[in-house]
């Protein structure tokens, strides 16, 4: 591994990884761009764990003279102002925006797990990870729905993977889908009282453990219309959701609900909570993407690391353009910082 010569430091902060994500994508773009406005963003220091070759090249085609080292994640944080650092991964590569190569799936899972390692190990402070194509990954062994349920399994510990939770956050509002990439017609099969149970018991506490959120407040919605009308519009919100309620509230979380999900996300509503549980993906989506549609960040709650990625995929139209919003991928680099600092 080559490395420019190392600067005097006095302290080195740890960086964040972020991982390079899907090469024919946007991923590589936004690390570009955002290493380019460092400074004028004043971003914390970060590693990129990817291939350099592709990352040259990228950086060429887009036309930003930025300079980059290959080093580990002890050094990174010391050639940050000068140099993008770089965890190299794999041979050279001919870089191909917009264009799936089967070749590169193997670096993409791999820049996951060597970031995921240099977290779990404390060589970095947060995981940033930027979109991957999971079409693309499958025939090089992927096994995963996705990232977040990879890196569950990248994280347990005595062959018992964490259980995660995908939280969605634009400032204040904080959302969590109880169900996520499921047809409609499951979800009332899977909203059982052990998931509403197990999941607020985590969003409460990593509330407090990522965010120094004390009893936080925690409201959840009805599944059907009205929260059921008291079982005259469905019976899942009176047999499963206000039991559930009323358990967790013994057990000393401070939550609500089932509310109406039709009213929750009127912002005087919503901002009386510090995350909203729904009941579905659309229900939890749909809010955040209307209020911040290029500015939400995808949080991973119940990982022992820290976890954040940009609320959008790899835009494979857009890859090499050049014209790629950063604002999602700089407001996850931005929360893990936070986050980061939230726990020291």
């Amino acid at each position: 591994m080559k490395n420019k010569p190392l600067p005097i430091a006095s302290s080195r902060p740890l960086p964040i990884a972020v991982s390079m994500g899907e090469p024919a994508g946007i991923g590589l773009d936004l690390i570009i761009e955002l290493y380019s406005l460092r400074n004028e963003m004043n971003l914390p220091p970060f590693i990129v764990y990817g291939n350099s070759a592709l990352i040259r090249q990228r950086a060429k085609h887009l036309g930003k003279k930025i300079a980059i080292t290959e080093c580990l994640a002890k050094d990174a944080s010391s050639y940050f102002a000068n140099y993008l650092p770089i965890f190299n991964i794999g041979e050279n590569f001919i870089d191909s925006p917009k264009i799936i190569n089967k070749q590169t799936a193997k670096i993409t899972i791999q820049s996951i797990e060597k970031a995921a390692e240099d977290n779990i190990s404390g060589q970095c402070k947060a995981l940033v990870t930027a979109p991957i194509q999971k079409s693309a990954l499958y025939d090089a062994g992927f096994k995963f729905a996705g990232h977040t349920e990879f890196l569950a399994s990248l994280c347990k510990e005595n062959e018992q993977p964490p259980f995660p939770i995908m939280m969605l956050a634009h400032e204040n509002l904080r959302v969590v889908p109880l169900t996520i990439h499921v047809p409609l017609k499951q979800v009332p099969k899977l909203l059982t009282k052990q998931l509403i149970i197990s999941s607020a018991k985590i969003i409460a506490n990593d509330l407090q453990k990522r965010f120094n959120i004390r009893d936080a407040k925690l409201a959840i919605c009805g599944l059907n219309p009205h929260a059921g009308e008291g079982g005259t519009i469905g019976l899942e919100d009176r047999d499963i959701i206000a039991p559930s309620v009323k358990e967790l509230q013994q057990f000393g979380i401070n939550i609500v609900g089932p509310l109406p999900a039709d009213t929750i996300f009127y912002p005087p509503h919503w901002k009386k909570y510090d995350v909203i549980l729904a009941t579905y993906h659309d229900q939890a989506l749909i809010p955040i993407k209307t209020l911040a549609f290029d500015k939400g960040v995808n949080i991973t709650l119940g990982l022992p690391i820290i976890r954040t990625s940009p609320d959008h995929g790899t835009a494979l139209d857009l890859a090499g353009s050049g014209n790629a919003s950063i604002s999602s991928m700089l407001a996850a680099l931005k929360m893990a910082d936070k986050m980061s600092m939230e726990v020291e």
